[in-house]
């Protein structure tokens, strides 16, 4: 039985980057000899184990072979008999496909350490084909590694756009596009997982209504500069699209609701701001303050200005008309006064003089 470190972990540290998490690939073993040595298994739809002690991932070395249409069409061998470089084959880059062994000697069948050094992305086998997440994960890492000089080799690009073609991605389930999505706004460099899409096609099937214009890309760079939310960052991608297509985007994505509700008031900031603040500013601010539910969630508008600063200037008054009406409150003798939906009307009145002084 040999083991190996495998993956993005001997990638990261070939880079001089931290490694977060270990996998390990076992050659020449079954899963009872695993489980016999005091491994735990977890896995599902192969054989992975988990390190007695470390608690880190062991999978055995299989084969996929491909079965039907999309990411979960694959049958999975695993034997004794499958090698390193067999298992590593399987993979998507070849910057993903190095293994170190147990004495620290790399093992790099398909070129990755050489690439890592040209700073390119380029797929292992023409079995990347197989695998429409594959394309999700290349634009994600050219995300990650941008400000590093990586790019994708034509070859590869070419690759990607013949899965679009063959619809391939059309078999991508939401949850997975959700997952590499998020991971990918959270990336450096996040307009560069729209670029590598829009290059190979892939947008209109996977994002429908955004048009990825030059714009668009700017305002998610200057997102990006702006905060490292993915919400926040998610908003600014999404803030130029027609209210219908925001929604229908986000159902399609079925992206979590703080995703939703950042991005749904974000579009609206945005739209207010670019037409202006109309003949009386000071209501039409307090209906977006009221609409946004300032008063209870601070925070979360805090993160929609940050949105729709990436896309349009936001006029510092702004913040300090926030700040004055959200100190405004009743004397008591005005509260003990009033019942129910009066509170709420003194309360609305109160901030709207606020407001009336200000501007």
């Amino acid at each position: 039985m040999q083991v190996y470190l495998v993956g993005g972990a001997v990638r990261d540290e070939l880079l001089g980057r931290p490694v977060h998490e270990r996998d390990w690939v076992v050659v020449g073993a079954t899963p009872l000899q695993m489980e016999q040595q005091g491994f735990r298994p977890v896995g599902r739809e192969f054989p992975v184990f988990l390190h007695p002690q470390t608690h880190e991932e062991y999978a055995l070395a299989r084969l996929e072979r491909k079965t039907g249409p999309g990411y979960r069409g694959f049958a999975t061998e695993f034997s004794p008999d499958v090698t390193l470089e067999q298992d590593l084959q399987r993979r998507d880059l070849t910057i993903n496909a190095i293994a170190r062994d147990v004495n620290g000697t790399l093992i790099d069948p398909y070129g990755g350490v050489q690439d890592l050094e040209q700073r390119v992305l380029r797929h292992v086998s023409p079995a990347f084909v197989e695998d429409p997440v594959r394309i999700l994960r290349v634009a994600r890492f050219g995300a990650r590694f941008a400000s590093l000089g990586f790019r994708v080799v034509c070859d590869t690009d070419a690759l990607m756009r013949e899965m679009v073609r063959n619809g391939e991605v059309n078999a991508l389930v939401p949850e997975r596009v959700w997952r590499e999505t998020e991971r990918a706004l959270g990336e450096p460099n996040p307009e560069v997982f729209f670029d590598i899409l829009a290059r190979c096609d892939a947008l209109p099937a996977l994002f429908p209504g955004i048009q990825w214009t030059d714009d668009d890309r700017r305002a998610l760079m200057r997102s990006a500069q702006l905060s490292g939310d993915g919400a926040v960052r998610f908003a600014t991608l999404t803030a130029s699209a027609e209210p219908r297509v925001l929604l229908a985007l986000c159902d399609r994505l079925r992206a979590p609701a703080d995703y939703r509700d950042i991005a749904r008031l974000s579009a609206n900031v945005v739209q207010l701001l670019s037409t202006g603040l109309g003949v009386r500013p000071s209501e039409s601010l307090l209906a977006m303050f009221e609409q946004a539910d300032v008063f209870r969630r601070r925070e979360r508008f805090e993160k929609v200005l940050l949105a729709a600063e990436a896309r349009v200037p936001v006029d510092p008054r702004i913040r300090v008309a926030l700040d004055a009406v959200s100190a405004v409150a009743l004397a008591p003798e005005q509260m003990a006064a009033l019942k129910g939906n009066e509170i709420a009307a003194a309360l609305r009145l109160a901030r709207l003089g606020r407001l009336l002084n200000i501007h």
